[in-house]
């Protein structure tokens, strides 16, 4: 009995060396842990502030966009070398809107390089207007009259978005004829 007493003991001797590296390794361990904490809480943080920069960056995207207007299918060079003298005169025409004072711009431009091939869909034209209610008047009559037309050539005009915004946007068209439906039903909607 005595041998293997002594035998315990021997083990639990060469052990403690084993054990000591164990504790400094836990009690270093801890440490880390206490350093890190706040590190992981600034983190949180900062993915907050993170999303909420990013959704002001969109806001703000969306603001500077608010005088824009986007043209669609004005056939390529029908505006000649000066897009804003083009469109002075074309907008009311096709709008049938009277403006007082005259539209003014300032930049218009269409997006994107040439196509090389002229069966292609012409480039849409963006033009920024001076006056945010004259902004307001041609999408109010774009929305209520639909695609206008210069020749047999259809004209849609929309307002210009951020992508982001328009994807957001495109997700409730799915949810639009649904909508119309229960307007329809509960009678929130004259289609007069």
């Amino acid at each position: 009995m005595d041998a293997s007493i002594s035998s315990l003991t021997l083990e639990t001797k060469s052990m403690r060396p084993d054990i000591a590296g164990f504790q400094s390794r836990v009690t270093g361990l801890e440490h880390r842990m206490g350093t890190l904490e706040p590190q992981v809480a600034t983190s949180e943080d900062r993915d907050q502030d993170l999303l909420y920069l990013r959704s002001k960056i969109k806001d703000m995207e969306d603001r500077s966009r608010r005088d824009n207007i986007r043209l669609f299918g004005i056939p390529e060079n029908k505006e000649g070398t000066d897009i804003q003298a083009f469109l002075g005169p074309t907008l009311p025409k096709l709008t049938s809107l009277t403006f007082d004072p005259s539209l003014e711009f300032q930049r218009a431009h269409r997006v994107g390089p040439k196509h090389p091939d002229k069966t292609s869909r012409p480039r849409p034209i963006i033009a920024c207007l001076l006056r945010h209610n004259q902004t307001r008047q041609i999408l109010k009559a774009a929305r209520s009259h639909g695609p206008f037309g210069i020749g047999q050539h259809d004209i849609r005009i929309t307002a210009h978005y951020s992508k982001d915004t328009n994807e957001r946007r495109k997700a409730f068209l799915a949810l639009r004829p649904r909508l119309c439906q229960l307007e329809m039903k509960y009678g929130l909607f004259d289609p007069a």
